[in-house]
């Protein structure tokens, strides 16, 4: 009874988790999409300042961690395929696995490394020095203020950063195939848009949408839940980081078996 105690009490503190981050992100875009409309003032210069940070600092680490990715897929796709004298489908294998997985993946891993640690540390803080407190006073609303223009950015800046990741995953595919494959550049690129479809495409895009939305949701919960002390900062950092890599593979999961569904269909 005791077992069954503590999975029960485990899946209800999990399902309270998951409908706070839900309550949070509503919050959020009620800042976002409504609250324009009804004369409350859109932090565009913050929402552009934080795209800066989560986006286009993050292109150089992305475009080396994901040109080697793509290398290292060619090198396994050749190992395997050499034995059947089917060289000529690495960059298919390249291009879809970048495109449907790995891509909005390895961004969101680096993203969470990045901003979504950066998000918990930032609003931690501010809660240990009771800045939170002093914009309630001031009936200025934290999510609204801190929150929304980070998922503002976190929504534009994932499917852009997911798209880059691709092209330089396929980039070093190509470096294995023009080198040992006989492949040229033209005919590998080539090889790599006829193995591609649409869909494969926008599936991997709406999959780092839903990344995006969650890593700053995590991110910006676990913030808000640090308790006082400079050592809980450090502790919500860690667990914003440790969650948001879980629920990121839980999405990934949910979804790649929807569009798996909906194939079949």
């Amino acid at each position: 009874m005791e077992l069954i105690r503590k999975i029960g009490s485990a899946v209800l503190g999990g399902l309270s988790y998951l409908g706070s981050l839900t309550m949070l992100a509503l919050h959020a875009g009620y800042f976002t999409f409504v609250a324009p409309f009804q004369g409350k003032p859109a932090r565009i210069q913050k929402s552009v300042s934080q795209a800066m940070e989560a986006g286009v600092r993050a292109l150089p680490i992305l475009s080396l961690i994901t040109f080697f990715i793509g290398l290292i897929l060619a090198l396994q796709a050749a190992y395997e395929l050499r034995r059947f004298g089917a060289m000529g489908f690495v960059a298919s294998a390249v291009a879809i696995s970048m495109t449907r997985e790995l891509g909005p993946l390895i961004t969101a891993v680096i993203v969470i490394g990045r901003s979504g640690s950066a998000f918990a540390a930032e609003i931690g803080t501010m809660k240990v020095t009771e800045e939170i407190d002093a914009l309630e006073t001031m009936a200025i609303d934290p999510v609204g203020f801190l929150v929304a223009p980070k998922f503002v950015a976190m929504i534009l800046m994932l499917p852009c950063l997911t798209i880059w990741a691709n092209f330089m995953g396929i980039l070093g595919g190509s470096l294995f195939g023009v080198l040992k494959a006989d492949f040229t550049f033209q005919r590998y690129i080539l090889a790599s848009l006829d193995a591609l479809f649409f869909r494969d495409v926008i599936t991997g895009l709406i999959k780092s949408l839903m990344f995006g939305i969650t890593i700053t949701a995590v991110g910006c919960q676990e913030g808000f839940n640090t308790g006082g002390g400079a050592e809980q900062v450090g502790r919500s950092t860690t667990k914003a980081v440790v969650v948001s890599i879980f629920l990121v593979i839980l999405v990934d999961l949910v979804f790649t078996m929807l569009f798996f569904v909906l194939a079949q269909d």
